[in-house]
């Protein structure tokens, strides 16, 4: 999701009981069919189409697939603490435009953003660091957290 749909300026949207189903349903599974769907919400499924045309719409829900990098030969992912002087905001649209980037998040604490990044091999992270995000102007240091084995990444936390 981008950052623009996530401001915090945003004013939450409302999800009936029924909307916040076919959430669940798609979290549990996302290749679910819109009929199979539509049985276990008590709606056709025309009117699951409808619903998730309009939270897809509106920035409230994708539907998206989720791979494992080490099975694409993606073999190395960190997470990175930035520190940064200046605009965070400016730095991390710089930063988001990076391909091996997935995530970037403006924090408050120790660092001023982290950012999670999937890169072939080591000899990738280390240009991706000295080139790529420590050239951008404003960086003032990194702390790199490299991941030894994925323990648990889920997305179906529900709607609450």
């Amino acid at each position: 999701m981008s950052t623009s749909s996530r401001s915090s300026a945003t004013k939450p949207v409302h999800l009936d009981d029924v909307s916040k189903a076919i959430i669940e349903q798609l979290q549990n599974d996302g290749r679910r069919s819109y009929a199979e769907v539509g049985k276990a919400v008590g709606l056709s499924e025309a009117a699951v189409r409808q619903r998730v045309q309009k939270l897809t719409d509106s920035g409230v829900m994708q539907v998206v697939a989720v791979t494992d990098p080490m099975q694409l030969g993606f073999f190395r992912q960190a997470m990175i603490g930035i520190q940064i002087s200046g605009d965070t905001t400016a730095v991390a649209e710089q930063i988001g435009k990076l391909p091996a980037v997935d995530y970037v998040v403006l924090t408050a604490g120790s660092f001023d953003l982290l950012v999670e990044v999937v890169c072939e091999n080591d000899n990738d992270l280390i240009d991706l660091l000295n080139r790529d995000i420590r050239g951008i102007p404003g960086v003032r240091s990194t702390e790199t957290f490299v991941y030894l084995r994925l323990h648990k990444q889920f997305y179906n936390w529900g709607t609450r």
